[in-house]
């Protein structure tokens, strides 16, 4: 006789009965880590050679060009007057300090000529290239596609002419790229603590879920975006948008990974250390970029209370140090308030957002032509450096952002919603002030996004990795054919970005649309 349990028969697991997981598994990313850093390293040596070559040249008879004029010798005074510009010429400094205390490095380093106030533009746009490199690696598990998207910024004008002048644009760029890239890894990090929390039958220890601990990442990225309005106060437009998209980026994690109020417990448990790393640590930062002015006696408005305020009043305590920077802020918001259309300002060159997204009004650096240029094999030259976007990949900018818009309402892919947060910040919130100058350059901090969603879309012509070969080899040739074709039309602007001369008939051939002249 045998012996049989006599219990009844208990319901089978769901999860081994399940096709899949129940929740989805940790993703650390690629794991072809030593490929991944030769691409890495392959594309930013490409952009290092194309950002530094004849990097002092042109100048204006050895002085800046264009909006050069206001920042490089403010790099000076900086560099020579106690890391402050007091701006004489003008008696009030319009930007904050950092991205003209870089700019003084490569003074500090090379003297006052185009390499040392270039230099420091050429390193920000190589990082940048290398950065773009590893955020979209990262986002789509794929080296080949990061290595793509290296190679289009590389080829990209407008983050190429930046690169190579003494402005402030591509500084922010990059801070606000390493930002985004920090809180795509944070967002990572905070998936395998989930992971990690389920494999251990602690997700429904608390109806909130659990506590995510410290994030040093997005901690990081507070410090970034710190330092991008520390450059220029548009990255304020930053810090709300990738605050949000963290928010979401949790809310997300909690949802996916069976939290039982997923919206609750963000609402308690996320939205409080966001608030901190994403908002305080940003403004603390922003603070501590003006040490040096807070150290000196003749910084501007240094000494505002006192002397052009008063010592009194409901904000009395206060000290006086943060009383004369409010005030001085005050003063630079009511300068570029006043740069209104309305008010008669007008520049030839100017533009609006809606033009950015295809680059349909460039902006003109330099020119020079007359007897005096040579070099072209006639007697007539030019010279000139323009701030464009290679047309082949901005003028496709309206496609990628509806195909990503798709993307996120019927496939709910979180990397179309990232990239397009980026996208938006860096556009949307300059069409709130239509009225003020603005110039094609503000765009720069767009060009990587854009530069991440063409990317996207190429992934999606190449096919997924389970594809017939025939898919995979006909997307592959696609995508090679639109890659050369976007290097192609890089070199043929290679003239009008660097400032080799030309011909008089060369330089009509390449202003393509009646907008550019």
């Amino acid at each position: 006789m045998t012996v049989t349990d006599e219990r009844p028969a208990e319901a089978p697991d769901r999860r081994l009965l399940s096709p899949g997981p129940l929740v989805p598994p940790a993703d650390p990313g690629p794991v072809d880590r030593a490929r991944g850093w030769v691409v890495t390293a392959f594309v930013t040596a490409l952009a290092a050679i194309t950002r530094f070559a004849m990097l002092h040249y042109p100048t204006d008879a050895k002085t800046p060009v264009f909006d050069e004029k206001h920042y490089v010798p403010q790099g000076w005074q900086v560099l020579t007057g106690g890391w402050i510009e007091d701006n004489p010429g003008y008696g009030l400094v319009v930007h904050p300090p950092v991205g003209k205390q870089l700019i003084a490095v490569g003074e500090a380093l090379f003297g006052y000529n185009g390499w040392g106030w270039r230099f420091s533009s050429a390193v920000a746009g190589t990082i940048l290239v290398l950065l773009v490199v590893r955020v979209v690696r990262r986002m789509t598990r794929s080296t080949l596609l990061g290595g793509l998207a290296g190679v289009l910024l590389v080829v990209d004008g407008v983050t190429f002419v930046s690169s190579r002048m003494g402005m402030l644009d591509i500084f922010q760029a990059v801070f606000v790229v390493g930002a985004f890239g920090c809180l795509i890894v944070d967002r990572d990090e905070v998936r395998a603590r989930m992971a990690r929390v389920v494999a251990e039958g602690r997700i429904a220890v608390s109806d909130w879920g659990p506590r995510l601990g410290i994030r040093w990442w997005r901690f990081g990225a507070g410090v970034l975006l710190g330092l991008a309005v520390g450059t220029k106060w548009s990255g304020a437009y930053f810090i709300a948008f990738f605050g949000l998209m963290s928010v979401a980026f949790d809310l997300a994690a909690r949802r996916s990974y069976g939290v039982r109020r997923p919206w609750v417990g963000t609402a308690l448990r996320d939205i409080g250390p966001a608030l901190y790393a994403l908002v305080l640590i940003p403004l603390g930062v922003y603070l501590s970029t003006y040490w040096a002015w807070f150290a000196s006696e003749t910084g501007v408005d240094r000494h505002a209370v006192g002397t052009k305020i008063g010592t009194d009043g409901p904000f009395s305590f206060v000290p006086d140090s943060l009383r004369s920077l409010w005030y001085y802020s005050a003063n630079v918001l009511e300068f570029h308030s006043g740069l209104t259309n309305s008010a008669g300002n007008h520049h030839p060159w100017e533009s609006k957002p809606w033009t950015w997204p295809m680059g349909l009004r460039p902006m003109l650096y330099y020119f020079a032509d007359g007897d005096r240029i040579r070099g072209c094999g006639e007697d007539e030259c030019v010279k000139a450096v323009m701030l464009i976007g290679t047309p082949t990949l901005w003028w496709v900018s309206l496609a990628m952002v509806a195909w990503g818009l798709w993307q996120i309402v019927v496939r709910r892919d979180w990397r179309w919603a990232a990239v397009l947060t980026g996208y938006g910040a860096a556009l949307l919130p300059w069409f709130a002030t239509l009225d003020r100058q603005m110039y094609y350059f503000y765009a720069v901090p767009l060009a990587p996004f854009l530069v991440m969603g063409v990317t996207l879309v190429l992934g999606d012509v190449l096919g997924s990795a389970r594809a017939s070969r025939e898919r995979r080899s006909t997307g592959l040739l696609v995508v090679c054919l639109y890659v050369g074709l976007v290097v192609a039309n890089f070199v043929w602007l290679w003239p009008i970005l660097t400032g080799v001369p030309i011909t008089v008939d060369h330089w009509h051939d390449q202003l393509w649309l009646p907008s550019w002249r």
